[in-house]
């Protein structure tokens, strides 16, 4: 399917800059930024900043008020796994949404979801009915946890795939590094800023600042224009389904990118599920601490996709499993510490690490991923962070049982070897440009 018979827009469209600055911009010439000075891509950018800082917002918030609702590593991992199962479930069918409709219609409505859920819980806390007084009623979290898995599910894809119909081929590192970016400066302000706000306003407060956040970024996606959807086959959903699996096992390139991501989106699920046992109970920080320990890890994020945004692509391969590799050295340290100050190096590598791999996994699926199996392609990407949820509960049923530095600090140490393994003997992956 070329670009001129799926709708796409023209070239000059696609390549657009802003009026009135052709002149002395800063913009024009910092490799950098190059894909904001397509508007299509600007106002998309812009109306992800509310749902990544949602998200940011949303890592901290839910697994720490569930934990101080109740006190519990298994509802910690129980949480975890109520959002990630229907991802697992759903996720494929997203993918193939994302393949037949408008991108563009299933992020409005997916936000609009997500919107109406974080009001929701903002409101069980403020009449009193979620609280520790009421013995139960964390229930509420996991039910809206499993909601928004649902969302997500369905949102992913169609939020990924539709990168490469609104900037040029040659562009879609780029697009996906400052993506990136943005993700990790909201991860640098949003957790500390979060820290302080619970602490300062409580939970209700963080609650309607996200629901507020995803109607910011609505309004800006429905300024995206509508972009192609792929010419599926005739033989129904299924069908469908099944040729997207097909290509996806002929194509060994994309299997590998795929298998090796889950094996670093694996990684950072666990640790991050299972932070706030260090910061209660290890380090004793408590939100603040745990906010900054995000934060620092969003610097060492902000590095990375800034490296990466303005560097030519090349050896992405390599870099994609070393920089999980990296993350997983730091998740080792960072278990077995029990300084504060340590504790923020170690945090700063580990964003550096695990941005580094994730942004290079999605890079070559956009370039190496043909564009009608796209969506069908970042369906099972997104599925993956189901499979790390159900790890993420593993991972916590045994930290109940030896702890969390063991049981973290274990996982990382497989992952170095699988990577080390890879870099070795996989020649024709650790050369992919």
């Amino acid at each position: 399917m070329n670009k001129e018979s799926s709708g796409h827009r023209s070239e000059d469209s696609r390549s657009e800059i802003i009026p009135g600055r052709q002149g002395g911009s800063p913009l024009r010439n910092l490799r950098t930024f190059s894909s904001l000075k397509n508007r299509d891509y600007r106002f998309y950018f812009i109306g992800m900043i509310g749902q990544w800082a949602s998200m940011s917002i949303q890592i901290m918030t839910n697994s720490l008020l569930i934990y101080r609702l109740t006190g519990s590593t298994v509802l910690l991992g129980t949480l975890a796994i109520a959002q990630s199962l229907p991802i697992l479930l759903f996720s494929i069918y997203g993918g193939l949404v994302a393949d037949r409709l408008r991108k563009k219609h299933v992020l409005l409505v997916s936000f609009g979801g997500q919107a109406a859920i974080t009001l929701a819980v903002a409101l069980a806390l403020i009449s009193g009915y979620l609280s520790p007084q009421n013995v139960g009623s964390w229930w509420v979290l996991i039910a809206t946890s499993f909601l928004q898995g649902s969302i997500t599910a369905f949102m992913m894809p169609a939020q990924r795939a539709v990168i490469p119909e609104i900037v040029n081929r040659e562009l879609v590192t780029n697009a996906v590094a400052l993506n990136t970016m943005g993700q990790n400066v909201l991860r640098l302000l949003a957790p500390a800023s979060t820290g302080f706000l619970i602490d300062a306003f409580g939970f209700p407060a963080v609650f309607l600042v996200m629901s507020g956040l995803y109607m910011i970024g609505m309004a800006f996606v429905a300024f995206i224009p509508l972009t192609a959807k792929a010419v599926t086959q005739a033989g129904g959903t299924l069908a469908d389904i099944r040729e997207g699996f097909r290509y996806m096992w002929r194509e060994n390139i994309i299997l590998f990118i795929l298998a090796w991501s889950f094996c670093g989106q694996a990684a950072i699920a666990i640790f991050s599920r299972l932070m706030p046992i260090f910061a209660d109970d290890i380090l004793k920080v408590g939100a603040k601490g745990m906010g900054l320990w995000l934060s620092v890890s969003g610097a060492g994020a902000i590095v990375s996709s800034l490296t990466f945004a303005s560097l030519s692509p090349r050896r992405r391969g390599f870099t994609h499993v070393s920089g999980s590799i990296v993350m997983a050295l730091s998740i080792i340290g960072f278990s077995f510490n029990r300084s504060w100050y340590p504790s923020l190096v170690l945090m700063f590598f580990q964003g550096l690490g695990s941005t580094t791999g994730r942004m290079m996994g999605e890079a070559l699926l956009q370039d190496y991923t043909e564009a009608e199996y796209r969506g069908r392609v970042f369906g099972i990407h997104v599925m993956e962070q189901g499979l790390t949820g159900i790890s993420a509960f593993l991972i916590a049923l045994l930290a109940a049982a030896i702890g969390a530095p063991m049981s973290i600090g274990g996982c990382a140490t497989f992952m170095i070897l699988l990577g080390i393994m890879t870099l070795v003997f996989n020649s024709q992956y650790r050369r992919l440009a």
